[in-house]
């Protein structure tokens, strides 16, 4: 293969005043043939290898891309993310600026319409989602059938997924109006479906939503409320939970969020395709990351054996976990931020113990040359399961606490597709590798 740029003076044009196009030139080695594909925003579209073929009956070149390391599946305009320089934008604001700035109803809004709300455009929003946080008492009913030790992430897909039986018209996706109001309904609801497996987890009462408090301290208060008349959420520990919705809000096509899309490309309602999203989420490679730096924490216990669990890391006997991203190769912006957040609930909490611990293993590895090589800097798990433990939570809601901010995001990359020309339903390509034109063998006769 050879690239062809505007520098080379048989660059292909395309027939417009002779306007220049950047493309790749491929020459087949079995059949001597040579192919023009375009470049189009640093890719080529891979049904374009289709038409290279060895004979007319050939199916045509194919693309191989296990876990999709190097395909981009859609165009989006949601989230950029350089993770060689630690960068992390929705909708081009820093993420840095939005954490400092914002609230976590802000930038679901953001996310969803494409540009900051006016004052006016927040306070309708606002009061949109705030009245729709109460879900029907049938699923109280349907969460109540869970059994009592059932994991939170398991309740919150179900009882997801069943909120489509409740809002039958959610598959009438073609209607912007119906599409709002189901954004609104999975933003609202989202937290409540949440802190009800939180109490089932516990034993405890479900508690109403009090459309009184903000959008974090709601939450708070349907977690934590017992038998005060009015649960009042320290303000600090609402702002560290709102940076923390923020920062988990969307992170363009990883594993919940391609699912989300996957689903939902089948016009199924965003109900089922967000149901689809946390699923994804609920597995210990993605939601469950901070669950396992705070048990590898809890492991190393003291910051005495820090170091023999540094030389095991680099044995190969210890996973350091919270460290390394697979798209970061930088110090994860979300990372210094939550730092902060994480002191601001001790304040309030109480320092945990494990954070001496963490710190200590955070210093290592920013002067470690053997984590500098290897680019293994702290990401956003790495604190957020110390502010989640610090808030009392059991580490089966770690996944739970992920969920509700991603719904904005993953609400908004479901409008994006849905709205997507160029979408089809998806339906991937497969290297065969089994066996061909075996002749069926009575069970009788089989050795």
């Amino acid at each position: 293969m050879s690239s062809e740029t505007e520098t080379q003076p048989d660059v292909a044009q395309d027939g417009h005043h002779g306007e220049r196009r950047d493309t790749l030139t491929v020459t087949d080695n079995r059949t001597g043939k040579q192919y023009d594909v375009e470049i189009d925003d640093g890719t080529v579209r891979s049904i374009d290898f289709r038409q290279i073929k060895v004979s007319d009956d050939d199916f045509g070149l194919m693309t191989y891309d296990p876990a999709y390391l190097n395909t981009a599946s859609c165009r989006s305009a949601i989230t950029f993310l350089d993770g060689e320089a630690g960068v992390l934008e929705y909708r081009g604001y820093p993420i840095e600026q939005l954490a400092e700035n914002s609230s976590y109803l802000e930038v679901a809004y953001l996310l969803v319409h494409g540009d900051l709300p006016t004052q006016a455009e927040l306070d309708e929003w606002t009061h949109q989602v705030t009245i729709h946080t109460f879900v029907h008492e049938n699923v109280k009913s349907f969460m109540q059938g869970f059994r009592h030790d059932a994991h939170p992430m398991g309740m919150l897909l179900g009882s997801v997924g069943a909120l489509s039986t409740f809002y039958p018209d959610a598959n009438e996706i073609d209607d912007p109006e119906n599409r709002y109001i189901q954004t609104i309904r999975l933003i609202a609801k989202m937290p409540t479906l949440a802190a009800f497996a939180f109490r089932h987890s516990n034993g405890q009462p479900y508690v109403y939503p009090d459309n009184d408090l903000w959008y974090p301290g709601n939450f708070l208060n349907m977690l934590y409320k017992m038998t005060e008349l009015k649960y009042e959420p320290d303000p600090r520990l609402e702002r560290a939970l709102d940076i923390l919705f923020i920062l988990h809000a969307d992170h363009e096509q990883n594993c919940s969020t391609s699912a989300v899309r996957q689903v939902g490309s089948s016009r199924v309602d965003p109900y089922s395709a967000v149901a689809a999203g946390v699923g994804a989420l609920y597995g210990p490679l993605h939601g469950g990351a901070n669950e396992a730096v705070l048990r590898m924490l809890h492991r190393i216990e003291r910051k005495e054996n820090i170091p023999d669990f540094v030389a095991g890391v680099k044995e190969g006997k210890e996973r350091l976990m919270g460290f390394g991203h697979r798209v970061y190769k930088n110090y994860d912006p979300r990372a210094r931020i939550i730092k902060q957040a994480a002191d601001d609930v001790f304040e309030v909490t109480g320092k945990n113990p494990l954070l001496d611990i963490a710190l200590e293993l955070e210093r290592i590895a920013l002067e470690d040359d053997y984590f500098i090589e290897r680019k293994l800097y702290p990401n956003v798990d790495f604190y957020s399961g110390l502010i989640y433990e610090a808030l009392g939570m059991p580490v089966s809601m770690f996944p739970v606490m992920f969920a509700i901010p991603r719904t904005s995001g993953w609400i908004a990359q479901w409008l994006e597709m849905v709205q997507d020309k160029e979408q089809k339903i998806a339906r991937p390509r497969q290297i065969y590798t089994g066996q061909r034109g075996r002749e069926y063998v009575p069970v009788g006769q089989r050795g």
